[in-house]
């Protein structure tokens, strides 16, 4: 069910009828008819712009159309009223009857309620951290996973066919730079003293790395040259880190359906074949880049190499593929990876970067529409930084990690469900404060525990219930007698529900998660609120002494918002609380 949906489809019908009638010209597309809140609740329930959109192309004035779509639109039983305001909005008011079947609507759905077919199984990829595994994740990879795995499942509610994807980048130098800090780690297992040069990595983490390649290898890699160890290393390292990773992961609840591996890109005539693509396509020449911004022709070397014409699909420049000396360039191999999504049969692709690679945006972009010929769409988002504070001040960087802090610092704090919840009160650009204080409090400040305690509390007046001997299982809600919901209170429970689904189509069709939580911290300041009112007007309470009947009315309404609030958090990844602590 999808109320906005269903009003728009007669609005839709109306405008028909007026072509019909030659009220309206035909041919005229009624694609961009919305009907959605108004933005003043005091204006009506839904307001629809159709009047205003069809003017201009109906050579009409918009209120003239407007009068006539109220006219037909009040003959509707849902509609009982269609007020034409300004220069020709048109605000409805739709019947009781209508907003209490919005209850009734979600507790037969469950938590399917909102759940859409918008994606029509279009196939899509979303791939996210993505780190390079060199060492435990971050807090600011934390919040790419949070987002890139809320994503995943949004489009999965909203009907897409999603593929969750770890881009592996165990094929550059800085995986030569892990072997070499893990060597080192191996010779301290053995006893010997060492120092890390700078640029390897100090961590803690690699002390159970090192010990673990000496019980495999014993003594035979001891002073002998990287040309014997680098290789072999090299692929025990990643593999550890990569245990590592996952383990991080799956203590954040995040689980990968593939991991793809940058190295298996090289030697493998990959990146030759994606690159033979866009040759193929005019794409690929020989040439020397204007120096780059802030840099003079005094500093500045030209040099020949191999370049993708990037610019004919909306780059700014055109970017290098192969160096001068015949290497790839760190672009190449990504080109190669994302011809490989392509060449999956992936529809819709989605990568989700930190804040640090803005820069890649507008050739990843251009890539992928030359090998797909602007068939499949590439949205990036980029996560901002998070600040994290405790006790009021900066929180110190892990001694584990060396220099920062790590996914399970955080997680070890406050638990994965805070850690989610929180990573999402902020758009994914917008950069994000994390105080581990603030994020524990009981208050309404803290909307972790604003929305659970809603949930909490439903489930609290559910079990009161049952001690009073009020029967409230789901046979008796989903049948119960909604109409004795007639206050304008409880009506306003009904029409947030029934934003839902709208939302969900919404944020599925921007990649914005973080519209899921905000309208979950929204339904549950409007449930807390008419508990809150329950303490003054006695007709309000969930439990109405000697009325089964009415109290099992109001017990529908509030399993209706426990079951959108658990939808909404399954989708944030998040587990809704049946009691706080």
């Amino acid at each position: 069910m999808n109320l906005f949906a269903d009003i728009r489809a007669v609005v839709l019908d109306a405008l028909s009828a007026m072509v019909e009638a030659g009220d309206l010209p035909e041919g005229l597309s009624l694609d961009n008819v919305t009907v959605e809140p108004p933005r003043d609740a005091a204006h009506g329930d839904m307001a629809t712009n159709a009047a205003m959109v069809l003017a201009k192309p109906a050579k009409q004035k918009p209120r003239d159309i407007a009068d006539k779509l109220a006219a037909r639109l009040a003959a509707d039983s849902r509609i009982v009223s269609a007020d034409v305001a300004g220069p020709g909005f048109l605000n409805l008011r739709l019947d009781p009857s209508v907003w209490q079947g919005v209850f009734g609507a979600v507790l037969a759905q469950g938590t399917d309620f909102g759940r859409s077919a918008m994606g029509q199984g279009t196939k899509v990829n979303v791939e996210y951290v993505s780190a390079n595994p060199t060492g435990p994740l971050h807090v600011g990879h934390t919040r790419g996973a949070v987002f890139g795995d809320a994503l995943a499942s949004l489009l999965d509610f909203a009907g897409y066919d999603v593929t969750r994807e770890y881009y592996i980048n165990d094929g550059g130098a800085q995986v030569d730079v892990l072997a070499r800090s893990v060597y080192l780690r191996y010779l301290e297992a053995h006893g010997q003293d060492v120092e890390f040069p700078d640029g390897t990595y100090p961590g803690d983490y690699l002390i159970e790395v090192g010990q673990a390649l000496k019980d495999k290898v014993g003594d035979a890699y001891v002073g002998k040259g990287e040309e014997v160890w680098l290789e072999d290393i090299r692929d025990f390292a990643t593999e550890a880190m990569m245990d590592l990773i996952r383990s991080d992961l799956a203590a954040l609840g995040v689980k990968m359906d593939v991991f793809y591996s940058e190295k298996s890109l090289y030697g493998t005539g990959r990146i030759e074949a994606a690159l033979a693509e866009l040759d193929e396509k005019g794409l690929i020449y020989d040439g020397v880049l204007e120096p780059p911004k802030g840099k003079t022709p005094e500093d500045w070397e030209p040099r020949e190499q191999t370049l993708f014409r990037s610019t004919a699909h909306g780059d700014d420049v055109d970017r290098p593929v192969k160096k001068s000396d015949g290497a790839w360039t760190y672009f190449a191999p990504d080109i190669a990876y994302h011809y490989d999504k392509i060449s999956r049969g992936f529809d819709m692709l989605i990568d989700v970067f930190g804040a640090d690679h803005g820069g890649y945006v507008k050739r990843m972009k251009a890539a992928v529409s030359a090998l797909s010929d602007g068939r499949v769409p590439l949205d990036i988002k980029l996560t901002q930084l998070v600040r994290l504070f405790k006790n009021g001040e900066p929180f110190k960087m892990s001694k584990r990690a060396g220099n920062f802090v790590t996914l399970r610092d955080v997680v070890d704090q406050v638990g994965p469900d805070v850690t989610r919840f929180v990573m999402l009160t902020r758009k994914n650009d917008a950069p994000l404060d994390f105080d581990f204080d603030k994020v524990l409090e009981q208050s309404r400040e803290n909307p972790v525990f604003y929305v659970q305690y809603a949930h909490a509390r439903v489930n609290s007046v559910l079990r009161r219930a049952e001690e009073a001997g009020v029967a409230c299982d789901d046979a008796v809600l989903n049948s119960a007698d909604l109409t004795k919901l007639d206050h304008e209170a409880e009506l306003g429970i009904a029409k947030k529900l029934s934003e839902w689904p709208r939302l969900v189509d919404i944020a599925a069709r921007t990649n914005e998660p973080h519209r899921v939580a905000f309208y979950l911290y929204e339904l549950a300041g409007d449930f807390h609120a008419l508990w809150n009112k329950g303490n003054d007007e006695t007709s309000l309470r969930f439990l109405q002494e000697d009325d089964p009947a009415t109290s099992q009315s109001k017990l529908a309404l509030a399993k209706s918002v426990a079951v959108v609030i658990a939808a909404g958090l399954g989708i944030l990844g998040v587990t809704p609380a049946d009691e706080m602590r």
